[in-house]
C-alpha cells in the first residue's frame, strides 16, 4: 500500500465490539457497584439536540479504577467516551452510532486533594465542578479566573480537555494558560503522574499541551494541578453603547492604552440577542432603553489605591470624544455589576429555548472582525431569511455568529438549508484567515470541518499521535479524528 494520506478515511486497528452486561457486571466486580450508574439520558443527549449518544455508564471514583477501565476496554476492544458534565456543544461527549461504547463518567471524582496559597497552586479531580473550584479559591483569598456560562456544571476534566475558554481570556488565557500540571490515564491503562506544581520545567516534549484539548482521544484527565491569581482588589464593570463593530474594535484599542492589563473581558453584544432575551421571557434590568443596536460590556480589575469607576469614567469621556461610544452605564455597586453581567450570560441560554438552524464558534484577527460582520450577514440572507445573533469575546476575537429562523418559523423549517449555512459562515472564516472552532473543540460534529480547512501537514501529524498514542482506537472513538 502507499503511504496513506490526509484526506483519506482512517481505518480502525480493529472495529470495535458493543459494551455487555456482562462486561459491566465484570467492571462492578472490580469496582464496586457504585461505579455502575444508570444510563439516563441526561448521558444520551447533549444541550443543542443535534446528537443522541450510545452506551453503559461506568462512574470510577479514582485514577486507580479509571485505569482498571480503560485496561479492561482494551482487552475486550471496546470504546471509551469520556464524559464530564455534559455541557460540550460539539458533540465530544457521546458517541451516536456505531459500537455501544462504555461512558466513562468523572462524576465521582470531585475531591480537591491540595491547596497551595503559597505557591498559589490547586490541585483538583477531573469531576469537580468548576464553580467549586473558584469557590475553594475563593477560600484562600485566591481567584481562579477560568469562567463560562456553564460553570456550574461542567468539569475541570472536560474543560481542560476542550480546552476551554469563556469570558475571561483576553487577561488569564483559556484554560491551557491556567493550567500546570496533569494526571492521565492513557489507553494501555497506564497513569501519567504529570502533577507538577513547576513553572518552569524544559524536560522533553510538553505532555501537558498535548493533553489539554485533545477531547479524550490521547488520554483521559483524572486530575490537574492549577494556577490560582490573586483577587483584584478593585473590580468594576461598565455597559457602553457603540456605532459599530468597527468603532468598538477601537474602543478596545483604547482601552488597553487607558487601562492596561486591568481589562478582564470585552464583550461584543448586538440588539438581537436583546431581543431573544425578551423572546425567551427573561426579566432582566436593562441599562439603557431602548438597548442599542451595538453594546460592549468591559469589565476591569485593578490593583488597590486604583478605582475602576473612576478609570471607566475616563474611558468613556475619551470614547466620547473620539466617536466611539455615545452612551453608556458605569455599575456604581457589585448588585449593579451582577445585572450587567447577567444580560451577557443569559444569551446563550435564550438562543437555546429561540432555536438556532446553526451556531458557529468562530475566531478571527482582530482587524477582521467588523469586515466579516459586514459581509456574512448579506451572504446568508442570499441563501433564506435569517436572523443573527452576533456576540461574543471581542477581546480575544472569538464569535459566537448564530443564525436563527425568522419569526414566525422555527429550525426545523430550515434543516435542509443547515449544511448551506454552516458552510457560508466557515467558508468565509477560513477565507479571512480565521478558525471555524474558537473555544468549543471538534468533537464530532466538526470533524469534517476539520478535514476541510485544516492544514494537510497537520492532520498527518495528529493522526501519527492518535496512532501512536491509541493504537486500538479505544479513546473517544470519532471525536476530532474520523474512525471509519
Amino acid at each position: 500500500m502507499g503511504r496513506r494520506t490526509w484526506f483519506l478515511p482512517h481505518m480502525s486497528k480493529a472495529n470495535l465490539n458493543s459494551v455487555t452486561d456482562a462486561f459491566i457486571a465484570r467492571l462492578a466486580e472490580m469496582l464496586g457497584a457504585g461505579a455502575v450508574r444508570e444510563t439516563t439520558d441526561s448521558y444520551l443527549t447533549e444541550p443543542r439536540g443535534r446528537f443522541q449518544g450510545s452506551g453503559r455508564v461506568i462512574a470510577p471514583a479514582s485514577a486507580e479504577e479509571v485505569a482498571i477501565v480503560v485496561r479492561a476496554c482494551a482487552e475486550a476492544g471496546i470504546g471509551i467516551v469520556p464524559y464530564g458534565g455534559g455541557t460540550g456543544l460539539v458533540g465530544g461527549q457521546m458517541q451516536e452510532g456505531g459500537a455501544a461504547p462504555v461512558i466513562l463518567s468523572l462524576e465521582r471524582m470531585t475531591r480537591i486533594r491540595d491547596v497551595r496559597a503559597d505557591e498559589n497552586v490547586l490541585i483538583a479531580e477531573a469531576g469537580c465542578i468548576l464553580a467549586d473550584i473558584q469557590a475553594a479559591a475563593q477560600g484562600i483569598e485566591r481567584l481562579f479566573p477560568l469562567s463560562l456560562a456553564s460553570e456550574g456544571s461542567a468539569r475541570i476534566g472536560g474543560l481542560l480537555a476542550t480546552n476551554a475558554g469563556g469570558l475571561n481570556v483576553l487577561r488569564y488565557g483559556s484554560a491551557r494558560a491556567q493550567c500546570l500540571g496533569l494526571e492521565v490515564v492513557t489507553a494501555d491503562g497506564a497513569i501519567w503522574h504529570g502533577l507538577t506544581r513547576l513553572r518552569k520545567d524544559n524536560t522533553g516534549y510538553d505532555l501537558r499541551d498535548l493533553m489539554i484539548g485533545s477531547e479524550g482521544t490521547l488520554g483521559i484527565i483524572t486530575a490537574a494541578a492549577l494556577k490560582l491569581m490573586p483577587v483584584p482588589a478593585r473590580e468594576g464593570t461598565a455597559f457602553f453603547a457603540v456605532p459599530g463593530p468597527q468603532a468598538a474594535l477601537k474602543l478596545l484599542a483604547l482601552a488597553g492604552k487607558l487601562i492596561g492589563e486591568g481589562i478582564s473581558a470585552f464583550e461584543l453584544m448586538h440588539r438581537q440577542g436583546f431581543d431573544f432575551l425578551r423572546e425567551a421571557g427573561f426579566e432582566m434590568r436593562w441599562p439603557l432603553e431602548p438597548m442599542p443596536e451595538w453594546g460592549v460590556l468591559i469589565d476591569v480589575g485593578l490593583p488597590e489605591g486604583l478605582e475602576p469607576q473612576a478609570a471607566l469614567e475616563r474611558l468613556f469621556e475619551a470614547a466620547v470624544e473620539a466617536d466611539l461610544a455615545f452612551d453608556g452605564v458605569i455599575a456604581q455597586n457589585e448588585a449593579q455589576r451582577v445585572d450587567l453581567w447577567a444580560i451577557r450570560e443569559t444569551i446563550p441560554e435564550a438562543n437555546r429555548r429561540i432555536g438556532s438552524v446553526s451556531s458557529h464558534d468562530i475566531s478571527l484577527p482582530l482587524s477582521r472582525i467588523p469586515e466579516f460582520i459586514e459581509v456574512a450577514g448579506p451572504k446568508l440572507r442570499e441563501i433564506a431569511d435569517f436572523r443573527i445573533n452576533c456576540f461574543g469575546h471581542l477581546g480575544d476575537g472569538n464569535l459566537h455568529y448564530n443564525v436563527f429562523p425568522a419569526h414566525g418559523k422555527t429550525r426545523d423549517d430550515y434543516e435542509a438549508l443547515r449544511g448551506a449555512v454552516k458552510r457560508c459562515v466557515h467558508d468565509l472564516t477560513h477565507e479571512m484567515e480565521g478558525s471555524v472552532s474558537a473555544e468549543h473543540g471538534i468533537g464530532r460534529l466538526k470533524v469534517g470541518d476539520l478535514e476541510r480547512y485544516g492544514d494537510p501537514v497537520k492532520l498527518t501529524m495528529m493522526r501519527a499521535i492518535k496512532d501512536a498514542l491509541d493504537p486500538k482506537g479505544i479513546l473517544n472513538p470519532g471525536a476530532v479524528l474520523r474512525a471509519d
